[in-house]
């Protein structure tokens, strides 16, 4: 695997692995004008037009059709503009990205790919890609991570009673949907004309669609305003009441897998909404074990392995011949959240503890005690007191509603958030598109 294409990169980092080619310089002298000012930034073609470039191969090595020229070109110099305002604002505010913590990253990109630092520059550059511009993509990615994080992410918080007024008022088959989203977004105040001509883009969209002469994920790509563009708009399986009010109604409205909605509106602009999949989510119960331990440490010096594993040993003779268990972890154990509770460690779950200590309890009975064992908190004997079976699922489901409301606030904070600072910018587009 040599090509930059094949190569997986997560979050923030992908975004930037499809903008890298737009931060290269011009071959030809007669691309490098410039075709946007973005406050103090510029947008130059040789940069519109390598990114052009760039997400039309992704689109066809996906089998995706491309969209008309000038609303393709139009969508990728807005994404580039986009982009320019939040490196203008993270500049503002004093964001910055040292070395060190780019260096981090590169690092992370070549492990995460089973590449050394040396074979992902070569990837890189294998694909036509100037490393140190790719360094520097990476560089404003982190900025703009940071600043979508301390300007909207920090700033979205879920209380519990959110959660728990949600779980009162879902459906006993827990229908879960998973949808494509596409939005033309508008300005706060926009006009009546902005309003027409952004109705007439996604109208357009539609149509496209519905006809067969674009799929909905290449469009989402292409031409979305959400923060989903990047992954085809797929937003991902939620439940039915963690539905933004607007895609529910769609969904009440008897909208079925495979199917595009009409277009839906409100304060961000206008809105596409395909249902890609349904599913109905089923109960999840687990063995819990109660069990309690005496922990002896080592240091390698004063006490060794053996030391600690004669002790346990000794301790665990006292407790066949009739000594509590309880009472000798109290005196004992070198574990001060469990000691005083005679080793007591409550109710876990698999994969709770760390692999050693979940191995050496899941072999025992119910009431059986362990030789001693090691782990990387030292040296063990552990006995199983009780073990049941529960339903979790309506745990899980708590946990899982409660990141699907932080998302889904997350996300209409951020198209907020996103368009109040194109508004806000100072942008002059030089290009007839």
């Amino acid at each position: 695997m040599t090509a930059i294409t094949r190569i997986t990169l997560t979050g923030a980092l992908l975004a930037a692995a499809l903008l890298l080619a737009a931060l290269q310089p011009a071959r030809a002298e007669t691309l490098d004008r410039i075709v946007a000012v973005v406050d103090d930034q510029v947008v130059l073609a040789s940069e519109l037009e390598r990114e052009l470039a760039t997400i039309a191969n992704q689109l066809r090595s996906r089998g995706q059709r491309l969209p008309p020229r000038d609303v393709f070109q139009r969508q990728v110099l807005e994404r580039l503009i986009t982009q320019r305002v939040q490196l203008s604002r993270a500049q503002r505010v004093g964001i910055t990205v040292d070395d060190a913590t780019l260096d981090a990253a590169m690092q992370r990109m070549a492990r995460q790919n089973n590449m050394t630092l040396g074979q992902f520059r070569q990837a890189v550059e294998q694909e036509g890609f100037e490393y140190n511009y790719f360094r520097e993509g990476i560089r404003e990615e982190i900025a703009i991570s940071r600043l979508r994080q301390a300007q909207v992410e920090e700033q979205v918080t879920v209380t519990p009673q959110e959660v728990e007024e949600v779980l009162e008022t879902l459906d006993d088959e827990n229908q879960e949907y998973r949808l494509g989203h596409i939005l033309v977004a508008t300005p706060e105040a926009a006009s009546t004309a902005q309003l027409e001509e952004a109705r007439e883009r996604i109208e357009q969209l539609r149509e496209q669609i519905i006809a067969g002469e674009t799929d909905f994920e290449g469009a989402a790509t292409a031409f979305s305003d959400a923060a989903s563009a990047m992954e085809g708009g797929d937003l991902g399986w939620r439940l039915h009441s963690q539905l933004p009010s607007l895609f529910a109604e769609a969904i009440d409205e008897g909208l079925q897998a495979g199917e595009v909605s009409g277009v839906l509106q409100n304060s961000s602009g206008f809105h596409l909404v395909k249902l890609m999949d349904q599913r109905t989510q089923g109960g999840e119960r687990v063995t819990e074990t109660r069990a309690r331990h005496i922990l002896i440490r080592t240091d390698g010096d004063v006490i060794t392995d053996e030391d600690a594993r004669l002790r346990l040993r000794s301790l665990l003779e006292r407790i066949e011949a009739g000594e509590s268990f309880a009472e000798l972890a109290e005196t004992h154990s070198e574990d001060p959240g469990s000691a005083a509770r005679g080793g007591d460690l409550g109710w876990t779950q698999p994969g709770q503890l760390v692999p050693e200590f979940q191995g050496a309890m899941d072999a025992l009975e119910e009431g059986q005690i362990s030789a001693p064992f090691a782990s990387p908190f030292g040296w063990h004997i552990v006995q199983v007191t009780d073990r049941r079976e529960r339903d979790v699922s309506r745990e899980r489901l708590r946990d899982q509603l409660a990141q699907q409301i932080h998302q889904r606030k997350v996300e209409e904070a951020f198209e907020q958030w996103i368009r109040r600072l194109r508004d806000e910018a100072y942008v002059d587009v030089r290009v007839e598109l």
